[in-house]
């Protein structure tokens, strides 16, 4: 198989003149938690159905597990299963009626197999307790569960969850991240789309940002942390020996907080990205001209300010 679970070149979807995924080149390595990140509009939710055959691309091309889509649909899509724009179910039935009934429709489940195949997907999720409750009566952290049990009734390659803890409560997300997580620990690849930064931050190992229809950024969690703006912060009585050292470093600051406490000034420098000059390197200079260092620490942009960096805008912006 292919080191790439998802491959995408060029992707392209368009409705009439309206252009929803424009010219996406996605690289989900196999094995890895991929954070699929987006303000709503973005073009998340059209790229994933584009991916699972549920749209056809306007251009481009997809390779899922190696394959290409959609001409090895057949062979490529039983390993893989989804959980797109939240479950539906019948309420009036339980919880394995409806895995029931949604193994049956696939032409290719073993009905031999069903009862220990659906048994074996609620303990997966936790809801093998459940019982008889109608899904009626399920919470909406339940009824997520459901849905990602109704994708593994058979073993999957390649998950793909979208917006899988959206409108939960604290413990349903706390379900569904651990969820995520034994999932990963067994092998199989995810694509986890979602709008809550810290979700991501929490269980993913490669993320994916979209603005406009447009990836914008790609690459592991750490090697966006990596490109993100870093800034030194320096405590010292010594402000003003403190700017003439670090401007000598090339390192203007950037903000002056006043007085901190006991008369000791918060001093603000912008770090370049390439790491240079070595934040221990400004320290050592600032000692040796006399400056007296009370506190230094490196403030780095937080995921979500990352995120507003590239995109321009926060979550939850467009409808």
């Amino acid at each position: 198989m292919s080191d790439l679970a998802v491959r995408t070149t060029g992707l392209t979807k368009r409705y009439g003149q309206q252009v929803a995924v424009d010219g996406v080149d996605l690289a989900v390595p196999a094995g890895a938690v991929y954070g699929f990140l987006g303000p709503n509009g973005s073009g998340k939710t059209t790229t994933i159905r584009v991916l699972l055959g549920l749209a056809r691309p306007s251009g481009g091309e997809v390779e899922l597990l190696g394959s290409p889509m959609p001409a090895s649909w057949r062979d490529v899509l039983p390993r893989v299963g989804a959980l797109v724009e939240g479950p539906a179910f019948y309420p009036w039935l339980s919880g394995p009626a409806n895995l029931a009934r949604l193994d049956a429709a696939d032409r290719d489940a073993d009905p031999r197999t069903r009862r220990a195949r659906v048994g074996a997907a609620l303990e997966r999720v936790g809801l093998a307790r459940a019982g008889r409750k109608r899904v009626k009566a399920y919470s909406l952290g339940m009824k997520q569960r459901l849905g990602i049990a109704g994708a593994l009734l058979r073993p999957r390659d390649l998950l793909v969850l979208d917006e899988p803890t959206n409108g939960l409560d604290p413990q349903g997300t706390r379900e569904v991240r651990t969820l995520v997580r034994s999932l990963a620990a067994d092998g199989t690849t995810l694509v986890v789309s979602s709008h809550l930064l810290a979700e991501i931050e929490q269980v993913c190992s490669h993320v994916g940002v979209m603005s406009g229809g447009r990836l914008v950024a790609q690459g592991t969690l750490a090697g966006l942390a990596e490109e993100s703006e870093r800034e030194l912060v320096l405590l010292t009585p010594d402000p003003d020996e403190a700017r003439r050292v670090l401007q000598a470093r090339g390192l203007g600051t950037t903000a002056g907080a006043g007085a901190a406490y006991d008369r000791a000034a918060t001093l603000v420098a912008a770090l370049p990205r390439d790491g240079a000059p070595a934040v221990e390197d400004v320290v050592a200079s600032l000692v040796t001209a006399g400056v007296r260092v009370r506190g230094v620490h490196v403030r780095a942009q937080t995921l979500e300010e990352r995120f507003v960096e590239l995109t321009g805008e926060g979550f939850e912006v467009r409808g």
